[in-house]
């Protein structure tokens, strides 16, 4: 695994170092946080207070990278654009601790210059120590408020521009989210607000494996505390540590997933056909396998509407792997390397056709620190003829009778109820049902049979705010007759 490291002389503690090696990576080589910093921890011998100050040095810079740059360019003379990457990625770090932290701003300044010397050497020295200390002293001029210390507007009279300031978003990012809340202030000022809580890691307890009550007992065995999910009957919370230590998950009776992925799942199970069956559901987009290992379980489990057979198709030969081994143990189940647009299934042969398209991923910006400030508007653009493409497959590839769950990660409407909507009218052959009155949304803890705090129908809409999911859009669709 390669990362930057320190090149010169000097000295700085092991939390930030570590967090700065991570910042060096997503910089120069788009790596991932999430899957780099555990990785990096799970090597180096930190105490349990340093790997928790390294965790939210690395997530906390990432995420406010734009309100952090915001915050240097007040106090340089020249963008801080232009400065050497891995001096302003140690600038970064040294605002964050004086803008989010209780570090002492003596201590964060001089800690940030160690580590200047350390990974950059002499002669960035002075410039860092003058750039952060007209950062704290800005700080304290304006009493940490950060949208005093970078003039956000008023919130009555550009509500989009205050929120991308206070909440450290990217402005096309607010934008979308006031729209898919129908520009409800509140409501994504509290939506942009959950993608800076670190999610709790969700559980699925594989049906006819294990039950959820008996992994959260098997959780409290091994010391991990867990208590059972508000929505899938399978969804299991843990409270902290490593979800790898259960011999459940090693056995592959549970596995990681975030509940939203079983709901949208579960709902697409719940659908009752019409018609005779042919006893084929259909995967179209598997990669990673987790919603198809859950479809696999619930046939294997007896589930009189699920009995049959499972394909499941993934592109990349890596993820198609993944796939593969998700499924090993149900024998009824199938992973196909192939290309969800041209499956090799007769068109009409499916009961239920799942289709997770790729998308943004702005419905996981929680998980995912760096990739609020990498996506663009370009890259939806780009995702969106696929997304029909792959709409089009599912809905020639079921029977009619049969349904089709259009799943997406991400609240964006040209992801989601427009790529929907604009498939249904070109077709003479869908209907598209109110997934809200589908278990497991037609009970509590989504309303009591109600459609509450799912948006307005037909779709689903999941947030963190109001369900401690990802972000997850569902679409229930059946074929009918042409």
């Amino acid at each position: 695994m390669s990362v930057s490291a320190p090149r010169r002389g000097g000295t700085t503690d092991p939390a930030r170092l570590l967090a700065w090696e991570v910042l060096r990576a997503v910089d120069e080589r788009g790596a991932y946080a999430n899957l780099l910093l555990p990785a990096l921890l799970s090597g180096r011998r930190l105490s349990p207070r340093d790997r928790g100050f390294a965790t939210e040095l690395t997530y906390g810079s990432l995420r406010a990278q734009g309100t952090l740059d915001g915050v240097l360019d007040t106090v340089t003379s020249r963008p801080v654009a232009s400065v050497d990457p891995p001096v302003r990625d140690a600038l970064r770090l040294g605002a964050y601790q004086l803008l989010s932290t209780r570090v002492p701003p003596r201590a964060a300044v001089a800690s940030t210059v160690d580590l200047v010397r350390a990974t950059c050497g002499e002669r960035p020295v002075r410039f860092a120590n003058a750039v952060l200390r007209r950062v704290a002293a800005r700080i304290e001029a304006a009493a940490g408020d950060i949208a005093v210390l970078l003039s956000a507007p008023d919130i009555a009279e550009d509500p989009a521009g205050h929120l991308a300031v206070v909440t450290a978003h990217p402005r096309w990012i607010v934008d979308v989210v006031l729209d898919a809340l129908g520009g409800d202030v509140a409501g994504a000022h509290a939506a942009l607000a959950a993608n800076d809580t670190r999610p709790a890691v969700h559980l699925v307890a594989r049906p006819g494996r294990i039950d959820a009550e008996a992994l959260v007992a098997q959780a409290a065995s091994v010391g991990l505390g867990a208590r059972r999910g508000a929505g899938s009957p399978y969804a299991v919370h843990l409270d902290g540590g490593d979800p790898g230590s259960l011999p459940a998950v090693a056995a592959g009776d549970a596995s990681v997933q975030d509940e939203g992925s079983q709901l949208v799942t579960l709902a697409l199970a719940s659908v009752p056909t019409i018609g005779r069956d042919t006893g084929l559901t259909v995967d179209l987009c598997a990669g990673p396998g987790g919603k198809a290992a859950l479809l696999a379980a619930l046939q294997a489990a007896g589930d009189p509407a699920q009995a049959g057979r499972l394909l499941a198709l993934e592109p990349r030969a890596a993820r198609a792997g993944l796939v593969a081994a998700s499924l090993a143990g149900f024998p009824a189940a199938l992973a196909v390397r192939a290309d969800g647009r041209f499956p090799p299934v007769r068109p009409g042969m499916a009961d239920r056709v799942l289709v997770d398209v790729p998308c943004s991923g702005l419905g996981a910006l929680r998980r995912r620190p760096e990739a609020r400030w990498r996506r663009t508007p370009a890259d939806v653009a780009a995702l969106v003829p696929l997304q029909r493409q792959l709409l089009v497959a599912a809905l020639d590839l079921v029977r009619p009778g049969g349904a089709v769950a259009y799943v997406t990660c991400s609240p964006h409407p040209e992801e989601t109820s427009e790529v929907v909507t604009a498939i249904a009218q070109q077709r003479g052959d869908v209907a598209i049902l109110d997934a809200r009155r589908c278990p497991p949304f037609a009970g509590p803890p989504f309303g009591d049979g109600a459609p509450g705090g799912l948006g307005d129908g037909p779709f689903v809409q999941l947030w963190p705010h109001l369900h401690g999911t990802d972000a997850m859009f569902l679409a229930l669709l059946r074929r009918a007759d042409r």
